[in-house]
């Protein structure tokens, strides 16, 4: 990792929400080992797989990720000192513990050595000198039925940000003062200008150095980042930016149409796997309820319950009669227990990581 990676993010530690910003337990559902293992492999994660490796953590992604995972083992990795105090004073001020805190470098074998049953690398890749060998790191730190998610920016959705940090640096720009000095002093029809109005992220001073003055940045085309993926061994399990089909050969017809009209579904998050054993489908096995929803389905109370989109699909308001169905499911039901009906919405439920469908 260049020199230049790491002093960007000592200086400007990534994200920068507040000490005390907290997340509820329920909006961590879709980080939640067993039900990411359940709907790729079709049962709860064996005890070797116990294990989550957060690679270059940032300042926060540690604190939902233990949240939603309290009894599993958690290593978050980062090449910023900086980034891992805050990570690791956030978790404190919010009553966590137990995870491992870890500086160095993910493409150095020697560092957070596997297996691990499920590595985020989310926005990491792209910042990396040889992202080919980042993934591959990250690849042969896997378990088998193992789970990667990473994010990468993708061309067209970062065409406009990565034509300013390249602006930018050819004027030496560096400071996120002068950027805000520089729209204060440009036309009110300037790019510069318009980008700022529509951008929340520029939003903070770390923010925008990430987004505008960042050293290392790729940004992908889905067919480079197909090929980067098929070097790394691993299988595509699922896209899950918005709008994504589950499907990830349609998902990727649909992107290569859109980049034809150079359109982009946003930044591309995909999971991938190491030979994974697919999903537990039909009337097998047993259903669960996600442990991370049980406090928020545990009384009657009035009203609707929200809880954040997650696999690329916004999630419906549940009402009283939907976490009824659902509060079934704090102790296993068997698959076979159900009518066609009640198998089918049971199914849509385990498909979103709502519910967890395994063979036993």
């Amino acid at each position: 990792m260049p020199a230049s990676v790491r002093q960007h993010y000592e200086l400007y530690p990534y994200p920068d929400y507040p000490l005390f910003a907290s997340v509820r337990r329920r909006d961590t559902y879709a980080n939640n080992l067993d039900a990411l293992w359940s709907l790729f492999n079709g049962e709860l994660a064996p005890a070797p797989s116990r294990r989550i490796l957060i690679a270059g953590c940032g300042s926060f992604a540690p604190y939902p990720f233990a949240l939603a995972n309290p009894d599993i083992a958690i290593t978050a990795l980062d090449l910023s000192d900086k980034s891992l105090r805050r990570a690791r004073l956030h978790c404190l001020l919010h009553g966590i513990s137990g995870v491992d805190f870890v500086p160095g470098d993910l493409c150095d074998p020697g560092m957070t050595p596997g297996p691990y049953g499920f590595i985020d690398a989310y926005g990491v890749l792209h910042h990396l000198a040889d992202p080919q060998a980042g993934l591959r790191a990250l690849a042969a730190r896997l378990g088998e039925g193992g789970i990667l998610r990473v994010m990468v920016y993708s061309h067209y959705t970062r065409r406009e940000e990565d034509s300013i940090r390249r602006a930018l640096r050819l004027l030496q720009v560096r400071d996120p003062e002068q950027v805000r000095g520089m729209v204060r002093r440009s036309g009110k029809d300037s790019r510069l200008r318009g980008f700022f109005e529509s951008s929340d992220e520029v939003a903070s001073r770390s923010g925008l150095a990430d987004a505008l003055l960042h050293p290392q940045v790729t940004s992908y085309r889905i067919d480079p980042f197909l090929e980067l993926v098929a070097e790394s061994g691993l299988t595509p399990l699922r896209f899950a930016h918005h709008g994504a089909l589950p499907e990830p050969e349609r998902e990727i017809a649909r992107i290569r149409a859109l980049e034809a009209e150079k359109q982009a579904p946003g930044n591309f998050v995909l999971y991938l796997g190491r030979h994974s054993k697919g999903p537990c489908t039909g009337p097998h096995g047993v259903f669960r309820l996600n442990p991370c929803l049980a406090t928020a389905l545990a009384t009657w109370r009035l009203g609707t319950l929200h809880l954040p989109g997650r696999l690329g699909h916004k999630n419906a308001a549940l009402n009283g009669a939907e976490r009824g169905f659902l509060r079934r499911f704090r102790n296993p039901v068997p698959a076979a227990d159900l009518s066609p009906t009640e198998l089918a919405r049971a199914g849509d439920y385990a498909d979103r990581l709502l519910l967890m469908h395994s063979r036993s």
